[in-house]
């Protein structure tokens, strides 16, 4: 047999990919996500994330913010798994339900309308946290964000964290102490809080979310309050959307610090970052330098993506998001 006769050559593309596919998710590990994961395995596959991303936040800029936001519930549950996107079964109660995400959420079409065309071109190759992790990304990008290198090899969780999701995700009312605590939990430090923070710079939030704020704060520039009051009445209109940022709602810029600067944050835990505590002083780096602000983001949402996933053997590559095989 001719020494230069290499029988695996002869293997259909398809059977290939999965086989070397195969050997790369034996080696992987949480220390390997590499944003070459999937050169070998599905070389289309940011290709496709990107277009159908993209395509999504054109037709709706909320999309970018809903994407984004998607991620950052997914990873401080369980870390990046994919945990948020399992739906509620008769056996089964996942994360979707919990306070902070219940009919709140959004974008799991789209996730899920990636998968769908990932499993056509590469079946059984792309998980969904990966898909969540880079949409975020691309999203953001969509939006005149800043990008950042998305590490991959993920797997999917098998089960969901309803408690965890409840209780450790930041409550849109959380004071100062409460929200560095909770990203100190995560490991994260109050700095690249306020960075990740600057995340509501695109996005909506719902009335009964900020109605105290607006009636009751002290913190508050009077004007902004008496005009978000039009749309947030005393009683009722619970779901009426505002936008987080009223200066360039659909623009991924630092106009969210100028905003606190000026005590036009719309949720308390918004202006919390700027109000006499430990955090004025980045907010106010952030509002007058918006590099600074797109360098910091960039690298905390690094930090977020690496959030104790699933590697290897563990775990799953699921063949529809919203449920396990």
């Amino acid at each position: 047999m001719s020494a230069s006769y290499r029988p695996w050559l002869t293997f259909p593309d398809l059977k290939l990919r999965k086989f070397l596919f195969l050997c790369l998710l034996v080696t992987a590990s949480a220390d390997e996500l590499s944003p070459k994961f999937y050169d070998l395995s599905c070389p289309e596959a940011l290709t496709t994330i990107k277009t159908l991303v993209t395509a999504a936040v054109l037709k709706e800029p909320r999309m970018g913010a809903s994407l984004l936001r998607l991620h950052f519930h997914d990873c401080f549950v369980q870390g990046c798994d994919g945990s948020i996107l399992l739906a509620d079964t008769p056996t089964f109660v996942g994360e979707q339900s919990a306070l902070p995400n219940a009919n709140s959420i959004r974008g799991l079409d789209v996730i899920e309308n990636i998968k769908d065309k990932l499993e056509t071109l590469c079946p059984g190759v792309v998980s969904c946290a990966d898909i969540v992790a880079v949409a975020a990304r691309d999203g953001t990008v969509a939006l005149g964000g800043p990008s950042w290198s998305v590490g991959l090899g993920r797997r999917d969780s098998t089960t969901a964290d309803l408690n965890a999701a409840n209780t450790e995700l930041p409550s849109p009312f959380s004071e100062l102490t409460g929200l560095i605590t909770a990203f100190a939990n995560k490991n994260f430090t109050a700095n690249e809080m306020v960075a990740l923070s600057g995340a509501h710079t695109t996005g909506k939030a719902k009335c009964l979310f900020f109605r105290s704020r607006i009636y009751e704060g002290n913190n508050i520039d009077p004007l902004y309050a008496r005009a978000l009051q039009f749309n947030c009445p005393r009683t009722g209109g619970d779901f009426n959307l505002t936008s987080l940022d009223s200066t360039t709602p659909n623009l991924f810029d630092n106009a969210y610090y100028l905003n606190l600067v000026n005590k036009r944050g719309l949720l308390v835990s918004d202006q919390e970052l700027f109000n006499g505590g430990s955090t004025d002083s980045l907010v106010t780096v952030y509002a007058t330098n918006p590099s600074a602000f797109r360098t910091d983001f960039a690298n905390a949402m690094v930090k977020m993506s690496n959030l104790n996933p699933l590697t290897g053997t563990n775990g799953q590559v699921r063949k529809l998001c919203s449920r396990v095989n």
